[in-house]
Parts: structure tokens; sequence; C-alpha cells
């Protein structure tokens, strides 16, 4: 490990943990305050099995990684075709080079 590791303690769905990480401690608690906003969203206090819930907004939480990485590679395909067309364009508005040789 690390001198950068952190111990970091924390609580979700009343079972306590630790973990090591190299990020800071109030970067893991936005990470569970997330989770525990998903677990209130999918299903909340209507499904009471803990495993069953985590499961549940695991599923959600990575169908939005998905998404949001469809949308980044689309994002990508869009600035890679307009940058093709400038290249085009310029390409026809600047004159050839004249060989000097």
């Amino acid at each position: 490990m690390t001198d950068t590791t952190n111990r970091v303690e924390f609580e979700l769905l009343g079972a306590k943990y630790t973990i090591r990480t190299e990020a800071t401690p109030d970067y893991v608690r936005q990470l569970v305050a997330y989770i525990e906003r998903k677990l209130r969203e999918v299903g909340g206090p209507a499904i009471p099995d803990p495993a069953r819930r985590l499961a549940l907004v695991a599923l959600h939480i990575t169908d939005e990684l998905f998404r949001a990485r469809a949308e980044q590679a689309r994002a990508a395909g869009d600035v890679d075709a307009r940058v093709d067309t400038l290249l085009k364009l310029l390409h026809e508005v600047t004159p050839p080079a004249v060989d000097s040789t």
C-alpha cells in the first residue's frame, strides 16, 4: 500500500464498512450518499431485503454508466465528424502548395 491510502468507515443499509482506498474520505462519503439516494429512488423501504435493494441499485447505476458512455461516444463521433468537415472545407479554400524545386 502507498502512503496515500486512506481508511474510510461508513454505514450503508445498517451495515458498517471499512475500506482502504486512495480516494479521499470526502469522496467516499459522496459515493455513499449517492448510493443512499438511489436506494430511496429504487424501491425505498418497499423492498425490505438489503441485498435485493442493493442489486436493483447496482443495476440502475450500471444503466446510468452505460448510457453516459454511449452519450460520450456519440459526442466524440460528432466532434470527429465536425473536424472532418472543417478539414475538407479548409482543403477546398486553401490553394494547393506550389512546389519550389
